[in-house]
């Protein structure tokens, strides 16, 4: 790794304002004075011995003083050295305290927030305006795929996941229950009238690739309910959203996750096809990692989300339910 830090991008910087040798070069010595060791400093910077040398000689030769009396054992300072030793390690000291104050001001304003396509536009979203609303002062990332394993724990503080709750490091907490129903739109309820629960592997079914290892499609759906079928041979969608997208364009039936459709079937947009039910083996947790303190905005957060999921709760009960 190339050790003059005066290049960049093939053009030497002329003129230093404050009239000091390289930064580099300072942060070598003051590394070298604190280890009382040329080697030591190397290890510490990620660069050879004689490269550390190098910057000691330079800054010595730029200021016209000796800094080090190098002995057998190691180095120790003279009396110039000294004096420079003692004013750079306060500046370090004082210039990682102020980075590290920046750090977990802008920590303090900010929280990461990871879940699902589908959650995120069919329930988050909705609800986060109330959030703005009370905390203006907070900026919130949303981190939005559908698969899980394009989150990094240490980039997310908090996470909505669905399962049942058991995640290795990181501490859940339960949201809301769910349970799934085939739903369709108005006009493809009403070209379907009278049909029953038995109809449905003879009618256009609306699946999605599978999510993960509680998601129910409609092969898990026929066979909860008893109905014979063989191969699943309707049409297939990579995610939620654009499946129940078809299914409001009168294209199909899409099973519909109660706590994530039921508002539309309430505004009569999506209507349940059947009285088929079935309960979910899985529900809507909210998570963090299990080995770090949630920052004040996390915590800020994490106390809204419980807020608006017992609201949840008490105004979408789950049915009836096909065990």
């Amino acid at each position: 790794m190339p050790f003059d830090m005066e290049w960049k991008s093939g053009v030497r910087m002329t003129g230093r304002y404050y009239e000091l040798p390289s930064l580099t070069a300072l942060a070598v010595f003051e590394a070298s004075a604190r280890h009382s060791s040329l080697k030591l400093a190397a290890g510490e910077l990620n660069v050879t011995p004689s490269a550390v040398s190098r910057q000691v000689k330079a800054i010595e030769a730029e200021i016209g003083v000796q800094l080090f009396i190098r002995n057998g054992k190691g180095v120790t300072l003279t009396a110039e050295g000294e004096e420079l030793y003692g004013v750079l390690a306060n500046s370090f000291s004082r210039t990682s305290d102020a980075v590290r104050s920046i750090k977990r001001s802008n920590r303090a304003k900010n929280v990461k927030l990871a879940c699902s396509d589908v959650f995120a536009t069919m329930w988050l979203i909705p609800q986060m305006p109330d959030f703005w609303r009370g905390h203006p002062e907070i900026m919130v990332d949303h981190l939005i795929s559908d698969d899980m394993w394009n989150f990094r724990r240490a980039e997310v503080e908090l996470r909505v996941r669905f399962g049942r709750g058991t995640w290795s490091d990181e501490t859940s907490e339960f949201l809301f229950d769910e349970c799934v129903y085939p739903v369709c739109s108005p006009t493809f309820a009403a070209r379907h009238a009278g049909a029953v629960t038995a109809d449905l592997p003879h009618l256009p079914l609306l699946d999605v690739n599978w999510v993960g290892p509680d998601w129910i499609g409609w092969t898990d759906a026929l066979r909860t309910a008893g109905l014979p079928h063989t191969t699943f041979d309707g049409r297939r969608f990579g995610k939620f959203n654009v499946a129940l997208q078809a299914a409001m364009a009168d294209q199909g039936l899409v099973i519909g996750w109660h706590r994530i459709v039921g508002d539309l079937v309430e505004q009569g947009t999506l209507v349940r096809f059947t009285d088929l039910v079935i309960n979910s083996p899985g529900g809507y947790y909210l998570t963090w990692n299990a080995n770090y303190e949630l920052s004040p905005a996390a915590l800020i957060l994490r106390d809204w989300l419980r807020s608006v999921a017992g609201i949840t709760r008490a105004g979408l009960r789950p049915l009836a339910t096909v065990d």
